[in-house]
């Protein structure tokens, strides 16, 4: 079987888990149940007051430019041609990104879902051009979304400036206007019960903004998605897979060179980013995190919370979420 046709879980608590149709219930957690087929999840709970569905994707990789990128071509030369043709997860053919965004936004509308979740590289660097190009795409679609930034979206290679630095100016400049209003580092969408919380870890680390906002949803008791770019680091997983590993530091960073930019720093993530992977691992109404970066399928077991992470929509990927009542799947 193909790897891309798998979710591949790791551990213990994970073993087994693979693309058929399998159901985890963690009662005393109160997580309720959750079953997988396909990149299709559905999520069972008896908070949740009627069933819908929401479209996850991530990694898209747009790179469409015009003359205004000019100025910046010594910055996006690499990954304007990183991802220009892609082979497609499903049929093999051969497609690109554009042609992916728009066959996923279509699955979406036909699907009926409450929104789309845009989660992260959408873009391969903040073109102008490719930006435009996605919110009329979905200005024409009519769907609901909510979108959150990837390390790829705000990041010219070789620029300087600080992570932090970095991401704040080209979210400001560039891609301000896909939130909606709503703040980019921290958002919650609640849909028949459900509270989707929308956070930016695209560099790996939460700030104390996002530790505060987050605790204040998960003391409300109601279900709880979290969405990000960056997965959580599960048990046995490389140290670039996800945030709050505890190896992540500049020792171990194998890609600044590569991607021109700051190198991570020296003593690791900070205790605010290890108090939130503690804090949301541990909470008993989270039902799952739901994240990109990885570019492949995959299904973790972290204390009994589901971690997935979605193929590359450059490649046709996406999940199909669809939650329910319990005992009303």
């Amino acid at each position: 079987m193909n790897r891309r046709n798998v979710f591949m879980a790791i551990g213990a608590a994970a073993s087994g888990f693979g693309f058929s149709t399998q159901t985890s219930t963690v009662g005393e957690m109160n997580r309720g149940a959750f079953s997988q087929d396909g990149n299709q999840l559905t999520f069972y709970h008896d908070q949740i007051r009627e069933p819908f569905k929401v479209m996850a994707t991530a990694d898209t990789h747009l790179f469409r430019d015009d003359e205004r990128g000019e100025p910046f071509k010594a910055y996006s030369g690499r990954m304007a041609k990183a991802y220009n043709q892609t082979r497609h997860v499903k049929t093999g053919n051969i497609t690109n990104p554009e042609t992916c965004f728009l066959e996923t936004l279509a699955i979406a509308r036909q699907e009926q879902v409450a929104f789309v979740a845009l989660l992260g590289d959408i873009f391969s660097f903040p073109s102008e051009a490719a930006i435009e190009w996605a919110e009329a795409q979905l200005k024409e679609s009519q769907l609901s979304y909510v979108y959150v930034a990837g390390n790829h979206d705000w990041h010219y290679e070789g620029m300087e400036g600080s992570l932090e630095s970095l991401r704040r100016k080209w979210v400001n400049n560039r891609l301000l206007r896909l939130y909606q209003g709503g703040n980019p580092l921290m958002q919650v969408r609640e849909v028949a019960g459900v509270q989707f919380v929308v956070l930016d870890n695209s560099y790996y680390e939460i700030l104390p903004e996002q530790l505060a906002f987050t605790r204040r949803i998960l003391r409300s008791k109601r279900p709880i998605v979290l969405m990000m770019h960056i997965p959580l680091y599960a048990m046995g997983r490389k140290v670039g897979y996800g945030c709050g590993h505890p190896g992540w530091n500049a020792q171990n960073d194998r890609s600044y060179q590569l991607e021109r930019r700051e190198q991570w720093p020296e003593k690791g993530h900070s205790a605010t980013t290890f108090q939130f992977y503690r804090e949301v691992t541990q909470a008993p109404n989270v039902l799952a995190t739901i994240s990109g970066h990885i570019h492949e399928p995959t299904l973790d077991l972290i204390n009994g919370m589901p971690s997935v992470v979605t193929d590359a929509n450059a490649q046709g990927g996406y999940l199909k979420l669809f939650f329910a009542p319990s005992g009303k799947g």
